[in-house]
């Protein structure tokens, strides 16, 4: 059993080292993780093909094999899947990042890209990922947001939850993306299998340009957050308010029609035979 371990915040995350440790009683771990933070890039792999990103050899403590990538999650899986690091894979493991990733932070997080592009290359991918406290808090700094961390709660909830997966494995690829809420471990009150709410549990309100002093025409965004949002019960976002872990299978992108959408299928149809024509 191969296992990938990456993440989206940098080959130096401390949810990231934790986890690969916990990681070696159900296989041969390698990370291989991008060299700086690359939050948000969802599955975004660059224009690897122009830039040519540098990989560099690492140390984590406890890691036989680890290296740094120059690029995003899914450019660290996408290279680990066509042989760059020995191989097969068997499984992909990213995270543990902090903050939740629910609701539709799905389409953005680079913790479940890396997942998605494992299972675009045949290879199971399990998200992990775990809420923090004091996010959007007036004076709060991320760094003190991230020192609140209780990562022992989802390095454990982590290692049952692939211990699991391995014994029964699915027969196809899948994408399982699990959030932790940050409470010590006998402070969860249980786990709960979930669909992917419309809103994340605390949404940006406002963006506002704020003048550079010193560089006419160069602005800051300065984000406002807004009010806590009350969620569904079976939602990811409400599983993480109530103290439970969500466990969500991610579904692949497939074409769907929408209801209602003849009439515009119709113009678009007409406007495309009237330019082939």
């Amino acid at each position: 059993m191969r296992i990938l371990l990456t993440n989206d915040d940098g080959i130096d995350s401390v949810g990231l080292h934790l986890l690969a440790r916990a990681m070696r009683k159900h296989g041969e771990v390698i990370i291989v993780a991008p060299a700086t933070e690359f939050s948000g890039a969802g599955a975004a792999i660059g224009s690897l093909f122009i830039d040519e990103p540098e990989v560099m050899t690492a140390k984590v403590d406890g890691i036989d094999e680890a290296w740094a990538v120059a690029g995003p999650p899914a450019l660290c899986v996408m290279y680990a899947r066509m042989g760059a690091f020995g191989g097969p894979f068997d499984l992909v493991v990213s995270g543990i990042n902090p903050g939740a990733n629910v609701g539709r932070a799905v389409y953005h997080s680079g913790t479940i890209g890396a997942a998605v592009t494992g299972r675009i290359g045949g290879i199971h991918g399990i998200a992990v990922s775990q809420a923090v406290d004091g996010w959007g808090a007036e004076g709060q700094t991320w760094a003190d947001i991230v020192a609140l961390q209780k990562w022992e709660s989802a390095v454990r909830v982590a290692d049952m939850a692939v211990g699991g997966f391995l014994a029964e494995p699915p027969p196809e690829p899948v994408v399982l993306n699990i959030n932790v809420p940050n409470r010590h471990f006998d402070d969860i009150v249980g786990w709960r299998r979930t669909d992917v709410s419309h809103m994340t549990p605390r949404t940006e309100s406002v963006a506002e340009l704020t003048p550079k002093p010193g560089h006419k025409g160069t602005f800051s965004v300065a984000m406002s957050w807004g009010d806590p949002i009350e969620h569904a019960i079976g939602t990811d976002s409400r599983a993480i308010a109530d103290g439970e872990v969500s466990i969500t299978w991610l579904s692949r992108v497939t074409g769907t029609t929408p209801v209602g959408i003849d009439s515009t299928e119709n113009a678009i149809t007409q406007y495309l035979n009237r330019s082939s024509s």
